[in-house]
């Protein structure tokens, strides 16, 4: 069993610590610019689905710099991320592993959150709610971005 196969789920996993939607928003970006994944993907594939997705984690960055933000470990924070990770995980697990990739990306998604949430609230302490939350977009969307670039692949044209 070759685990460095699964290291986009994990590394998915990470992204979704610290930005919930921002897995399933990055992946369906890739497929609306007619990328396919590793792994079946059959939820985003559907238009209703795909927009959703997107319009999710465009919302959750806009949402992040309210007072009134919930931490990302209350129970709906880790729901959304166990959710989040475990669609992108499997989506970047090779073809047949799916399963596995999931796991991955929500065993690394949950302990994390409580990883990032810590390096938020020390960020929030020096830079304030909104300029910390913006630096972490920055980041986590460009990671998002980076790992599916990586992982996913052209369509093949027929």
């Amino acid at each position: 069993m070759r685990y460095g196969s699964l290291l986009f789920s994990a590394l998915i996993g990470a992204v979704a610590s610290a930005r919930s939607m921002t897995p399933m928003a990055s992946i369906a970006a890739a497929r609306l610019l007619g990328h396919r994944t590793p792994g079946r993907l059959a939820l985003l594939d559907r238009p209703l689905f795909r927009a959703g997705a997107l319009a999710m984690g465009a919302g959750e960055l806009l949402g992040d710099k309210m007072k009134t933000a919930p931490d990302r470990t209350v129970a709906l924070g880790l729901i959304a991320r166990v959710m989040s990770a475990g669609i992108a995980g499997a989506a970047l697990a090779p073809r047949g592993r799916e399963t596995e990739g999931a796991t991955v990306a929500v065993a690394t998604a949950v302990p994390l959150a409580y990883v990032t949430l810590a390096g938020r609230k020390r960020a929030m302490e020096d830079l304030g709610q909104t300029r910390s939350g913006l630096i972490e977009d920055a980041l986590v969307v460009a990671a998002g971005v980076a790992i599916v670039a990586l992982a996913v692949r052209p369509k093949k044209h027929r």
